[in-house]
């Protein structure tokens, strides 16, 4: 048997949920005492003679035979999400298991790879692994919850069932302090749950990176211009969506001699302060310098679809003149141009 591998979970933070406060016991049991363990049965209620019983349905007792926790063995902690970061995917959980079902193979295949390589970057070893199935070795979670170090091993399998194609995860093994013992239903939701957002959370972030570079490819070549916005007052046109300019922004700004202050992008908006750029900075552009005063003005970006609106106010939340506008947009371009290079 290999050695089992550290799987620290604090960056899995974001995804759990603890209850309260304290140590790990206080985080998954109630606040209160037990003393209702104490409670004596109950027993049949008898009737005063003569009396006609009435019973509502609403307060009858289920009858049957349950069994569970009951006292300390209550976990009180919020159950464990699917985090949905794979656009497309419907995630199934059953006795304790996950299955995220996608409509086409090649989905499954990128998740697939997704999986493959999460597990290499975490350093969890594989004690089976075919074209359908991986078997992982033990994994060590150490999580706040828990006061005991907690180990499980999983199934990860492909399926396809009446044309959908499922991504299965399964904990098939489990020991506390060490032990190897029996999982309860509680921990093996929890625990596969956590499993498969590993999953998707790396999923998610391989589709950022992909946007990412995407987004740089594309604000390489912008058209920079003058024109109006919906109104009709004069703004500069950057030919490029409003979400793929403002990846550049943080970088093309400063570049110009605008230290960033402010940024809100639901809004469209960027404060900063103007100081002009050293003399080298123009004549390298090959443009004339701008003639704005040192300051603070505010940037404000318009989604125009497939363009970007861009205007700017003074201090006093004044536009500047259409000429100074006219100004920026050489040295924008020349900025883009030379970012792109």
């Amino acid at each position: 048997m290999k050695l089992s591998h550290q799987l620290v979970v604090s960056s899995l933070a974001v995804f759990v949920l603890s209850a309260c406060s304290g140590n790990a016991a206080q985080r998954r049991q109630a606040k209160d005492d037990f003393e209702y363990l104490n409670s004596p049965p109950l027993k049949e209620w008898q009737l005063a003679e003569g009396s006609t019983p009435e019973f509502y349905t609403n307060y009858n007792i289920p009858q049957g035979d349950f069994s569970g926790g009951v006292g300390k063995d209550v976990d009180i902690r919020s159950p464990q999400q699917i985090l949905e970061l794979i656009p497309g995917a419907r995630a199934e959980r059953k006795q304790g298991e996950t299955t995220l079902w996608l409509l086409r193979e090649d989905e499954l295949d990128k998740v697939w790879q997704t999986a493959l390589k999460m597990l290499q970057e975490r350093d969890i070893a594989l004690v089976e692994q075919s074209d359908t199935r991986l078997e992982t070795d033990w994994v060590t979670w150490t999580e706040q919850d828990e006061d005991i170090e907690i180990g499980s091993r999983y199934s990860i399998e492909r399926l396809v069932v009446a044309g959908r194609h499922g991504f299965k995860i399964s904990l098939i093994d489990w020991r506390e302090d060490g032990k190897q013992v029996p999982v309860t239903a509680t921990s093996k939701e929890r625990y596969n749950a956590l499993m498969t957002n590993l999953v998707t959370a790396r999923y998610d972030q391989d589709l950022r990176e992909e946007a990412a570079r995407k987004a740089e490819e594309l604000v390489k070549q912008i058209p920079i211009s003058m024109g109006s916005d919906r109104s009709g007052f004069p703004v500069i046109i950057a030919r490029t969506p409003y979400n793929v300019l403002w990846l550049r922004l943080p970088t093309l700004l400063p570049e110009m001699g605008f230290e960033l202050e402010e940024r809100n992008q639901s809004q469209g908006t960027i404060k900063a302060k103007y100081t002009a750029p050293e003399d080298g900075f123009w004549s390298e552009a090959g443009i004339k310098p701008l003639e704005l005063a040192p300051g603070s003005y505010t940037f404000l970006f318009g989604d125009l679809g497939n363009r970007t609106s861009i205007n700017v106010t003074d201090s006093a939340g004044k536009p500047v003149d259409e000429t100074l506008l006219e100004d920026m947009v050489p040295i924008i371009a020349a900025v883009v141009e030379k970012q792109a290079k």
